[in-house]
């Protein structure tokens, strides 16, 4: 069974963050100088171990994202360079989209030119707010001005496609504030929006200040009507929403990210990242010093937890991930994954919407997605 998204993307891993904010539970170091070289030194290699084994088959890269952590905390310099060694080893398509997430304190005037001569033409900025305090009760570091500044130095630059993530249902956030956050990003004419809402992870610091009573956990209600803000908001401004967390204006929607939800496939890098290959998932250990001996001492790629999906596994996640999508699944893939019966069963309880051609998930169905893939899977 061939994937049903002939395209492919390569991700970039890098995992350094000035500090870690309290709601993040992803693998991360603090950015020092000695843990970045030997990443940087890693990765080099990782490289040149993937295109000795001829991986990807000499099939053109569709799309190259750089995440994190904060892949700008590497210099500009060395991110250019990984990019023009990634050209210099995979065949890359004359249209790639080639992404890089940035926080906006993270980047001056001059590493923004850097990256747009070498050929990023798509950044990713995580804005999460554009009310100030909001800031403290997730511990993130800047200011709202820094955005603004960084939305127009990347304008400046070169960058025509920019993405904003936000975070709706923050400690303290009140409706009015999100609408607040909303207005202020539209007026950086973005070309595509990201709003998130805020979830609570096991272990992270935000968890154990609610735990401990230190602040408010997210209300349910608020947070819906929040998305549903959200959703009006930037429609009426001219934003379509493609996926549940995602809009962009016509012609800017995430070529990379619709790998995710379109049965495409993707190369990961770096420690932690994820692979999709050959029906195959697999990904590389969430430890720096052990991603990097394995790489540079014993020279073998550092995988685990690798899976072969069977077909009914592969049609299964065709149907859950292209759910996500606001525009549905083809009826065909339901019959594919046998899941017909839990499909009628969402259908009664009002969280999808079937007819002869395609099903989606209703309004309702979005704002319980996580529900509706459990009862799937």
């Amino acid at each position: 069974m061939s994937p049903a998204n002939e395209d492919l993307g390569l991700y970039i891993h890098v995992p350094f963050c000035r500090r870690r904010c309290h709601f993040c539970a992803f693998y991360l170091e603090i950015a020092q100088p000695d843990p970045m070289t030997l990443f940087h030194s890693a990765l080099v290699q990782e490289i040149s171990l993937y295109q000795r084994k001829a991986a990807l088959d000499d099939r053109a890269l569709q799309s190259i994202y750089f995440g994190g952590g904060t892949p700008t905390s590497l210099p500009a310099a060395q991110l250019a360079a990984l990019l023009t060694l990634i050209r210099a080893t995979w065949p890359i398509e004359p249209t790639v989209e080639v992404t890089v997430e940035a926080h906006p304190s993270s980047v001056t005037a001059r590493d923004l030119t850097v990256l747009a001569d070498a050929g990023f033409n798509r950044i990713s900025f995580g804005a999460e707010s554009m009310v100030d305090k909001d800031f403290a009760s997730i511990g993130r570091f800047g200011r709202v001005r820094d955005t603004a500044s960084a939305v127009q130095a990347a304008r400046l630059a070169g960058f025509r496609n920019i993405n904003l993530d936000l975070m709706y249902g923050l400690p303290g956030q009140s409706l009015r504030d999100w609408l607040h956050t909303l207005e202020s990003i539209l007026m950086l004419t973005p070309s595509h929006i990201s709003c998130y809402a805020l979830t609570i992870e096991e272990g992270t610091r935000l968890a154990q200040d609610i735990a401990r009573n230190l602040i408010l956990p997210p209300g349910d209600m608020l947070q819906l009507d929040m998305e549903s803000a959200a959703e009006r908001f930037l429609g009426e401004a001219g934003f379509s929403r493609y996926e549940i967390s995602n809009y962009a204006e016509p012609g800017y929607v995430c070529r990379h990210n619709l790998l995710y939800w379109t049965g495409g496939e993707y190369l990961g890098l770096g420690p932690s990242a994820q692979s999709y290959l050959d029906g195959t998932r697999f990904g590389n250990v969430a430890d720096l010093t052990t991603y990097a001996a394995e790489i540079l001492n014993e020279s073998h790629l550092p995988i685990r937890d690798q899976v072969t999906l069977s077909t009914s596994e592969r049609q299964r996640d065709a149907l859950v991930f292209g759910l996500r999508l606001l525009r549905g699944v083809p009826r065909k893939t339901i019959a594919a994954a046998e899941r017909d019966h839990q499909i009628d069963g969402l259908v009664a309880k009002g969280l999808l919407d079937a007819d002869h051609d395609l099903v989606r998930l209703t309004s309702l169905g979005r704002r319980y997605a996580d529900t509706v893939a459990e009862q799937l899977f």
